[in-house]
């Protein structure tokens, strides 16, 4: 395994909407999921998608922590090929940070709960419906599939700066 360069915020990678991976069991899809865990880990972070390791492809790898999971820890993940659906409307601002966008932060508003599915390497099914930070983790990398990034989400910058500035503030208050 390796450590990977992770793009930052103006890389073009980060920008466009990234393929289907086609065979989620391929040996080079199989060792870049190792990679990204690997980095991820590193990095520290919680979640990485293959565009922010200049992969186009549509897979993330993420990790709950303990201390950081409202309550509950997830071992390092992979989805390939993910699909999100939404219960609601019902959002919440959370503190959001980026490995693509190093030292900065902002209250991002994201959906409270949502349901994910993908396929890991095996091509089992994973995911499942998810709330709190876990589901704040998901939207976040799923947008980089997309071509997202989250200061492409906020509604308020008077909540978007560096993050040992903004350490010092509670968590926003409910979109």
């Amino acid at each position: 395994m390796s450590l990977l360069k992770i793009a930052r915020m103006g890389h073009p990678v980060l920008t466009r909407v990234a393929a289907a991976v086609e065979d989620p069991g391929a040996p080079e899809i199989r060792r870049l999921v190792a990679d990204m865990i690997e980095t991820m880990i590193d990095a520290p972070g919680v979640g990485l998608a293959a565009p922010q390791v200049h992969v186009p492809l549509r897979l993330f790898v993420f990790h709950l922590p303990a201390g950081r999971a409202d309550g509950h820890t997830v071992p390092p993940s992979v989805v390939i090929n993910p699909v999100l659906d939404f219960y609601d409307d019902e959002q919440v601002l959370r503190w959001e940070g980026c490995l693509s966008i190093p030292g900065l932060r902002a209250a991002v508003p994201r959906r409270v709960r949502i349901r994910y599915m993908g396929v890991d390497c095996e091509g089992r099914p994973v995911g499942g419906e998810v709330d709190g930070f876990h589901a704040n983790v998901v939207q976040h990398e799923y947008d980089h599939l997309d071509g997202i990034l989250y200061p492409m989400r906020v509604t308020d910058f008077s909540k978007f700066g560096f993050s040992e500035e903004l350490a010092r503030y509670p968590e926003p208050q409910a979109a």
